[in-house]
């Protein structure tokens, strides 16, 4: 029989907030949370960490000299990581798989400027070993003592529902009992910006109403837009009194791309590990479906007509955060899960607004979250409420 594992503790940071009262709030109100960033060069709308809680990272950063050098990434990770575990009773042997897209991109980026800026080609001592992806699970680690294994990761946007995937997997091994999982973005950047804007899929700065567009299926060019965010999630064998909600099915596939950075018309990897979600967990079909889409033309559809061969005449309800919030890369799958177990908790559809393709289901037992990213790479995991 397969073993059952939890979710037991998380913690996020977002432009919905840092508690779970605070965030279920926030996705209540059919308003975005999105503001217009003055960057050197242009003016974008991003999804940003609220001042109140910069001031608390602030802090944190403050609190140790060694922290002083870290990337907000890091930050971030280590900011939720000490709330989720602190929700939970584990002794110092747990295992870390925090992952991100880009990393310490805002830091590397400042160490590139003075790079080109020292006449002699010189940078700072620390620029490497601050600058690595594997500095978030492992200053998480240091952070809360763990003598368990460590592992950063970088899968583009669905990192954070593989670490998830590797948290199982340890677990399941019976290589460690419990594992903390989850992933850290904080690219809000000029220059990430500015490659997103080439690829021609960053939304108009005068689209004030609802300025990412995601699950509109009749948009007519692209509206996504970049968030911060970081979530940290415990994991664990069995059903507890902590139980959030259960890992009924996990699923993944890559599909082969003919682009660098689309995926198929239909989303074949979407298909993929969708059938083998619901296979794992012996269903064939769910109730709610939050779906990746982060507001491009073509990903968009694409996903939900893989939802349809997938579903068919069963098909779910629909829905997505990124309209709210914008895309927080490679954190996005883990806020979409918070999402899932707060509808679960609470027993109420978060709709998008705007979308006629986003309506309630007649009931909330299980949900499929979604995650994709560039490489055709994509994550379904499904969620059940705790009996």
């Amino acid at each position: 029989m397969k073993e059952i594992i939890s979710i037991t503790g998380l913690s996020s940071v977002s432009s919905l907030g840092s508690s779970a009262d605070e965030v279920w709030e926030n996705y209540l109100q059919d308003r975005h949370l999105l503001t217009l960033k003055k960057f050197k060069k242009f003016n974008v709308y991003v999804g940003s960490i609220s001042e109140k809680i910069n001031l608390e990272i602030d802090a944190l950063r403050d609190s140790d000299s060694n922290y002083k050098q870290l990337d907000r990434s890091v930050l971030l990770a280590i900011y939720t990581s000490r709330k989720a575990v602190s929700q939970v009773s584990w002794e110092e042997s747990f295992g870390v798989n925090i992952g991100s897209s880009r990393g310490a991109t805002a830091l590397f980026e400042k160490f590139y400027d003075g790079f080109k800026e020292n006449e002699f080609g010189k940078t700072t001592t620390l620029t490497s070993p601050t600058t690595t992806l594997g500095n978030i699970a492992s200053w998480v680690a240091q952070d809360l003592h763990t003598s368990g294994p460590d592992i950063s990761h970088s899968i583009t946007c669905s990192t954070a529902l593989h670490a998830v995937l590797n948290g199982i997997a340890w677990i399941r091994s019976g290589m460690s009992d419990t594992f903390l999982v989850g992933g850290s973005e904080a690219a809000n950047t000029e220059f990430t910006v500015a490659q997103m804007r080439a690829l021609k899929i960053y939304a108009k700065q005068d689209a004030a109403d609802y300025p990412c567009r995601a699950l509109d299926l009749e948009k007519k060019s692209s509206t996504m837009l970049l968030g911060e965010g970081a979530v940290s999630i415990c994991l664990e064998k069995g059903i507890s009194e902590n139980t959030l909600a259960i890992i009924s099915g996990v699923g993944y596939a890559t599909e082969r791309l003919k682009h660098n950075i689309s995926i198929s018309a239909n989303a074949e990897c979407f298909q993929k590990s969708m059938k083998m979600a619901l296979k794992d967990a012996g269903v064939s079909a769910v109730d709610v479906v939050v779906m990746h889409a982060p507001g491009t033309l073509k990903g968009d559809l694409a996903e939900y007509k893989a939802i349809e061969a997938v579903f068919k005449d069963k098909k779910p309800s629909v829905t997505s955060n990124k309209w709210k919030i914008g895309h927080t890369l490679g954190s996005s799958g883990v806020l979409s899960l918070e999402l899932a177990i707060l509808m679960l908790q609470n027993q109420q559809f978060i709709s998008v607004p705007f979308s006629q393709h986003s309506k309630a289901p007649k009931k909330i037992d299980t949900i499929l979250v979604n995650s994709v990213g560039f490489g055709g790479n994509s994550v379904s995991i499904l969620l059940s409420a705790k009996q």
